[in-house]
């Protein structure tokens, strides 16, 4: 996730607050903070006016009701009051917080229909498709095509495949990276799903599909072992030859045929 600091943190972490006891969280209050976060993207004098601290938060908040009142709903113009208020250490970290509680908006409305999970399977499948695809990725990540035009590409490509919540996170990711590659966006959208059900996320590489009592034995052993629930995202590749490899933030253990002769070869070569 984008590492908030110092004031920003803290203000960040006043809006999810807001956010979660609000209770007016739905994938359409997501995209309107998503369309807000792009307008402050291109308006470096609007983020520097509703974070600077000359101002009283009052003041900066009317400057936002004033710009926004007729063009988002109350839930929207709330969360973006609310964030002019705050104080923040850099002014883009103001728009960063509004995407990131868009994200959250997006979250908690796929958790209350009971598709979390769902969510962020399908992000992980498809950042491994378009990983796999250079065609595909040129005609998501190519800045020469409108940002409309690739965000119709992404609602055509996942209709009906993926919940409303997923196509609205995928669709953000394309059309604003803001400054991060499309794997990165999508991996930054699903950690922040994680974090707000406080579990890790690890990726595991295999020879073979897992079953699904398999992938719940490992899951089950991994949360005792890192004291936190745990997501899984398996990725199958023959290379690994035989075993499995896990991935989970920095930390790498790995039981592969293939890692255990890597190793071997380093020995051997150091």
């Amino acid at each position: 996730m984008i590492d908030f600091r110092g004031t920003s943190r803290d203000s960040l972490a006043n809006l999810r607050q807001q956010l979660s006891e609000g209770g007016a969280s739905s994938a359409e209050l997501g995209a309107e903070l998503f369309a807000v976060a792009t307008l402050l993207d291109g308006q470096p004098a609007l983020r520097r006016a509703l974070t600077d601290s000359a101002r009283t938060g009052d003041e900066r908040a009317a400057l936002a009701e004033n710009l926004l009142r007729s063009q988002v709903s109350s839930a929207a113009l709330g969360i973006v009051t609310a964030a002019a208020k705050l104080s923040w250490g850099k002014p883009r970290d103001i728009a960063d917080a509004i995407e990131h509680v868009g994200v959250l908006a997006q979250v908690i409305a796929a958790e209350r229909a009971g598709r979390l999970d769902d969510v962020e399977d399908e992000l992980f499948r498809f950042s491994r498709v378009v990983a796999a695809d250079g065609e595909l990725d040129r005609a998501l990540t190519d800045r020469a095509v409108p940002a409309e035009h690739r965000g119709e590409l992404v609602r055509n490509l996942l209709a009906r495949k993926a919940s409303p919540s997923t196509v609205g996170l995928v669709e953000q990711a394309v059309t604003a990276p803001r400054g991060l590659s499309l794997a990165e966006a999508l991996e930054n959208f699903g950690k922040i799903a994680a974090d707000w059900r406080s579990r890790l996320v690890a990726t595991v590489t295999t020879a073979v599909e897992l079953s699904a009592s398999e992938r719940d034995r490992l899951a089950a052993a991994l949360a005792r072992q890192y004291g936190h629930e745990i997501h899984l995202n398996v990725v199958v590749d023959p290379h690994v030859i035989g075993g499995i490899r896990v991935e989970i933030g920095d930390e790498l253990i790995d039981g592969s045929i293939a890692g255990r002769l890597d190793d071997a070869r380093r020995r051997l070569a150091g």
